[in-house]
């Protein structure tokens, strides 16, 4: 019996600005920006699966995903994508073989967003 689990729990993004990076995610996110920043450094998005924790304790450039780390699900890629643009967002790629994209988030970490 193994007792670690094959499971993701929760993904630390490191941010430089906790209140700005919570305004940010929640906006792109669709999510209510009124929850409690813990700790003076540390937000957790409510997410639906695995979690994303805002940390601003941990951030550095050294930190900054220069690839990413996990993806976003989308039923619409295109959808998805032009959402973001509206956002003006910065994109690293366009949309890939009909199926993902990917884009930075304001301190320059890479997200992907994956048609499920």
């Amino acid at each position: 019996m193994n007792p670690i689990k094959n499971e993701v729990g929760t993904i630390f993004i490191p941010v430089k600005d906790i209140e700005k990076a919570r305004d940010w995610y929640c906006d792109i996110l669709g999510l209510s920006a009124d929850g409690e920043v813990q700790f003076g450094h540390l937000y957790v998005l409510p997410m639906e699966g695995t979690g994303i924790v805002l940390d601003s304790k941990i951030y550095s450039e050294q930190n900054i995903f220069g690839a990413p780390v996990f993806h976003l699900n989308t039923e619409n890629i295109k959808e998805a994508f032009d959402f973001l643009k509206s956002k003006e967002v910065e994109f690293a790629t366009g949309i890939e073989h009909d199926h993902w994209f990917t884009f930075r988030d304001p301190d320059g970490n890479h997200i992907m967003v994956c048609k499920c």
